[in-house]
């Protein structure tokens, strides 16, 4: 049932809204409070991100368009034959793809 007016006025004149802020601050600082999210990175995408190159660099390493590595990233297309076996060493040895990018 909601309360009348007056009854949250003489609610709220007990109330130090400035203290209850600055709690409400302290808790989610310390993580007590507040909303947290997960998002699974996919395993493309967290090979390109081991490799430290950008999407563009990747996707032209792999010998794909961006929009086709985006879309291995997002779950909505998988890759397959060479570019899945890239992607493995890429993930194993990042390194090597940035050697070959170099090159």
């Amino acid at each position: 049932m909601p309360i009348d007016e007056n009854e949250l006025l003489k609610r709220d004149a007990g109330r130090n809204i400035a203290d209850e802020l600055l709690q409400a601050v302290r808790d989610i600082k310390s993580g007590q409070v507040g909303r947290t999210s997960t998002v699974a990175v996919s395993p493309v995408s967290a090979a390109r991100q081991r490799s430290g190159l950008s999407q563009q660099e990747f996707a032209r390493l792999l010998g794909v368009s961006t929009r086709t590595l985006q879309e291995w990233e997002q779950n909505r297309r998988q890759p397959s034959g060479a570019a899945k076996s890239l992607i493995m060493i890429a993930i194993r040895h990042p390194e090597i793809l940035k050697e070959v990018l170099a090159a």
